[in-house]
């Protein structure tokens, strides 16, 4: 059985295990807790030499970077597919996953709020607003575009989840563990609840994890 290496908090993890359901992959679920540095320690240093979750190990081949599993995970489960079948299409999809993956995570991860309160000095206040005005400028840009191109349905293309919404429904969750208002978008607000009915996404979830505390 694959092992998979995760922190109940992680917005990549997270991703992942929405992934992992989705595909009907089964793991052995390892925690690494980021509270408490676990993660730059020598024995998960030596699974991930970058010292970051997720991290999946099948066999000898340990797996890193949620964006590189995620297209290994489509590549070799052709069940439940991620990606529609038309390029244009394909692109639109991965254009979503992206303002989530290259230009909002990035900037909300522990790595860099770390960083801004101990090196920064910045307080809870601070590190909030700076969360909401990445949030916010992403999921304005999100909900445009699947307003311009009205290809989504129950989720954010058609009737089948995929890609974006792996994506898309982790950063909601965070979103809201940093007190941004999400009235201001009805369409990812709807999408995000219609995930919530699945129980790929259901089992997924922060709270739903063994080491969640």
């Amino acid at each position: 059985m694959m092992k998979l290496y995760s922190f109940f908090r992680s917005g990549t993890s997270h991703r992942l295990r929405i992934a992992l359901h989705l595909k009907g992959v089964t793991t052995e679920y390892i925690p690494v807790d980021l509270r408490t540095e676990e993660h730059l320690g020598p024995e998960f240093k030596a699974v991930n030499p970058q010292g970051l979750v997720p991290a999946l190990v099948d066999g000898t081949m340990s797996l890193t970077q949620s964006p590189a599993i995620l297209e290994w995970l489509e590549e070799t489960y052709s069940n439940q597919p991620f990606l529609p079948k038309d390029p244009m299409h394909r692109a639109y999809v991965r254009a979503l996953a992206a303002i989530v993956g290259c230009d909002v995570h990035p900037l909300n991860n522990r790595r860099v709020l770390e960083r801004l309160r101990h090196q920064l000095g910045q307080d809870e206040a601070a590190i909030n607003a700076w969360c909401q005005t990445w949030i916010t400028d992403g999921f304005d840009a999100f909900e445009a575009l699947l307003e311009r191109h009205q290809l989504h349905g129950q989720y954010c293309f058609g009737e089948v989840p995929g890609l974006a919404d792996i994506y898309l429904v982790p950063q909601v969750e965070s979103a809201r563990r940093f007190k941004v208002d999400l009235g201001r978008w009805p369409l990812i607000s709807k999408i995000e609840a219609n995930c919530m009915q699945l129980d790929a996404f259901i089992l997924a979830a922060p709270g739903k994890q063994p080491d969640a505390t």
